[in-house]
């Protein structure tokens, strides 16, 4: 079960900053569960996480090279084109300007997801709150890019449908609409994550030879469609955001 090991990014984490989020968390009037420790493991996973994700960054900038370029770089410059090719086809001649808000949410996805492959570490996405962090990224993005584009009473307009005779019905059903995409955007992850490693551990204490690795080739496969699924309808609900009425 995600949680049942101790991590020491966590420990470390909890003893240069544990009493500071404890205080403030108290402020706020959600004390943790416990004042000794209250960042829990999955947190210092994503933490662990993003900052892998700027170091790589950092020295990507550093080694970048024309007439040279190493493997980390190719695969780099596979991904953002990737990304590039996807918001493209699915926003059009905008799409280019959220290239790097979807490619940093896969690789974050990915990362997250594949994490559990290391021994006594889990995946930050089988916790609910981290898909749903997430999600809830995504839903205040792509309603600001909506009222960017068209305003905050043309956005109003644009939810409402482009029939006014119908616009006292379409309105609320729309914004309920997009409340559903936060959600499904979530549970839709947590939920593959959270059986994929339910089904390996079962699996993998019946059967301790050679199923392990089918598992483990079966969810890096999961961990990579689960990312590209958080890409994808982002960019849709980017797409539907900002579309012309016609």
């Amino acid at each position: 079960m995600p949680g049942q090991h101790p991590f020491w990014f966590a420990e470390l984490l909890n003893k240069l900053f544990g009493g500071i989020v404890t205080a403030c968390l108290v402020k706020l009037g959600i004390p943790p569960a416990s004042p000794a420790n209250p960042i829990p493991k999955y947190v210092a996973e994503e933490v662990l996480i993003i900052l892998i994700i700027v170091v790589a960054a950092a020295i990507l900038r550093l080694r970048l090279s024309v007439e040279k370029p190493g493997r980390f770089q190719l695969t780099m410059e596979f991904v953002i084109e990737f990304t590039r090719n996807m918001t493209d086809e699915m926003i059009g001649k905008e799409g280019r300007r959220y290239v790097a808000l979807i490619g940093t949410l896969g690789i974050f996805i990915c990362l997250c997801n594949l994490m559990s492959l290391i021994p006594t570490l889990d995946s930050p996405t089988a916790n609910i709150a981290v898909p749903l962090g997430c999600a809830l990224l995504v839903f205040v993005h792509y309603n600001l890019q909506g009222i960017r584009h068209h305003g905050i009473f043309g956005y109003l307009k644009h939810l409402a449908g482009p029939m006014a005779a119908i616009a006292i019905l379409m309105f609320p059903i729309e914004v309920f609409s997009n409340v559903l995409r936060m959600l499904s955007l979530s549970v839709r992850l947590w939920a593959n994550m959270i059986a994929g490693g339910m089904v390996e551990n079962v699996f993998t204490e019946l059967i301790p030879i050679v199923v392990p690795a089918i598992f483990m080739a079966l969810h890096i496969f999961e961990s990579l469609l689960q990312a590209y699924i958080f890409m994808i309808l982002p960019a849709l609900y980017i797409a539907l955001a900002t579309q012309e009425e016609h």
